[in-house]
């Protein structure tokens, strides 16, 4: 039971609750559902605050609250709720990130007080795989090692500052994402062709639940782009994903990325949700 509060910070005693939720939909709640199987809801070691939102005193819906701003499983009552409490702290998220509908309405509400975004996708297809790609693999694409780490890292510098629009560099000098690049380097999670200390193609696994992994930071060198490195780099990142990670691959792109969807698609994904990110 939640009690009167319809909105409040969640701990680890509702940690079987909240995973029932997230669980509920594992494709579209990987990220959030990989944070929390891995460190439960102690908002010391998930990095964020999870926000529950009561119905008849029970745990209806949530909202995610670190980095990103993430509602999940969320109704009107619930966005409303959530929006008032994000709006009254100060925008602290770098993004708005979930379901097309749900942001849609979290960010009607946050708008008038958190100024124009940096930018806004207003539409992300969520791609889904659980079935081993017909397409040949790259037999070349393999886990990154350790050692290789100043190899890769420019790669996937260059990666988030042409997604995202910023570098990663920007506020703290790269500290944290050289710590998660090389996190995901140690988890076996980093994968690459590498030939004569050039990254041709490398994307991560970057969250992992019992059900579901979620694929990010796929890139190729510019200079290759347009002869199928993606595509038989992606199958067999999905293929080792399958036998040794999860039994569901995904991934979100932008909609406008139709090279990209068209290279997911000949691997074997098909679009099961849709998500919109606010940038800030």
């Amino acid at each position: 039971m939640l009690g009167a509060l319809p909105v409040r910070v969640l701990d680890d005693r509702y940690r079987d609750e909240v995973l029932d939720l997230l669980d509920s939909a594992p494709v579209s709640n990987v990220f959030v559902s990989s944070r929390v199987h891995a460190v439960g809801l102690d908002p010391g070691r998930l990095g964020a605050q999870m926000w529950g939102y009561a119905r008849d005193g029970r745990l209806a819906s949530l909202c995610y609250s670190g980095a990103n701003l993430i509602p999940i499983a969320a109704t009107s009552d619930a966005i409303r709720a959530f929006a008032e409490r994000a709006r009254s702290q100060g925008r602290r998220c770098s993004s708005i990130v979930g379901p097309v509908e749900a942001v849609t309405e979290m960010w009607e509400a946050l708008s008038p007080y958190w100024g124009p975004p940096r930018a806004v996708r207003a539409n992300q297809p969520v791609m889904a795989t659980s079935v081993p790609p017909m397409i040949e693999p790259d037999p070349a694409v393999r886990r990154v090692r350790m050692e290789e780490f100043d190899i890769i890292y420019p790669a996937c510098v260059a990666m988030f500052t042409e997604e995202v629009g910023v570098s990663p560099h920007s506020g703290d000098g790269g500290v944290l994402y050289r710590a998660r690049v090389a996190e995901l380097i140690r988890a076996g999670r980093s994968f690459a062709r590498i030939e004569d200390g050039r990254v041709l193609f490398k994307a991560e696994i970057g969250a992992v639940t019992p059900h579901a992994c979620q694929v990010q930071g796929v890139w190729v060198d510019p200079d290759l782009r347009g002869r199928g490195l993606s595509v038989r780099g992606m199958a067999a990142l999905v293929r080792a994903s399958l036998r040794e990670i999860a039994p569901t691959v995904t991934l979100y792109v932008n909609d406008y990325n139709t090279r990209a969807r068209a290279a997911y698609q000949r691997v074997g994904f098909t679009e099961v949700d849709s998500f919109m990110s606010v940038l800030f």
